[in-house]
């Protein structure tokens, strides 16, 4: 299950609670990569239209996963196999195709063409992806998070899934009691 989305639509508060939910714990929840990869390399939002922040993002997103399912693989696991994702190593596309700098095209065809993510395509087509809309009155400027427009980065988001043949569903912002938005989920 991967849940994406722009900044404040409420990614993590969902994936905590589908966590407990689903008894799923890490590595098989992954959650903050972006933010631990932008406090470990040193990166700020005002890097977030570089191909270096992003790549790196996404390397670090498809190596959680790749432990992830490594780990499931020697588990025992009484129900489902499952790994619970807040974003995944598609973010760093949009983010790269959104930006406002010069070679955003180019950025993201580079990002496109990177083989550990060519080689987790099969796995993503076969994953719940689950997309939440913008909640305007959730919005906030805690420093890190990127201020993208919200509708514009979910448009992209769209057509990239849709380029890519990653199924999905979409959560619309009118749904914003979290009982309801797991329910949805499961």
């Amino acid at each position: 299950i991967f849940v994406l989305g722009p900044s404040s639509s409420g990614k993590t508060t969902l994936c905590d609670a589908l966590s407990k939910e689903l008894d799923i714990r890490p590595p098989q929840y992954i959650k903050e990569v972006a933010r631990n990869v932008m406090k470990t390399h040193g990166f700020t939002r005002d890097d977030t239209d570089t191909y270096e922040m992003q790549y790196a993002i996404m390397a670090a997103q498809l190596e959680a996963e790749e432990r992830a399912a490594a780990a499931l693989q020697t588990m025992v696991v009484d129900g489902p196999r499952l790994i619970l994702s807040d974003r995944s190593a598609i973010d760093p596309i949009v983010y790269a195709s959104t930006a406002e700098a010069p070679g955003a095209l180019d950025r993201r065809h580079r990002l496109m063409g990177d083989a550990a993510l060519q080689r987790m395509l099969p796995s993503y087509r076969g994953s719940l992806f689950v997309v939440l809309e913008p909640v305007t009155e959730w919005l906030e400027d805690d420093g890190v998070r990127s201020l993208e427009d919200p509708e514009r980065y979910n448009r992209v988001l769209f057509a990239t899934l849709r380029e890519l043949g990653i199924p999905y569903v979409k959560l619309g912002a009118e749904m914003k009691n979290i009982r309801a938005r797991v329910d949805l989920v499961l």
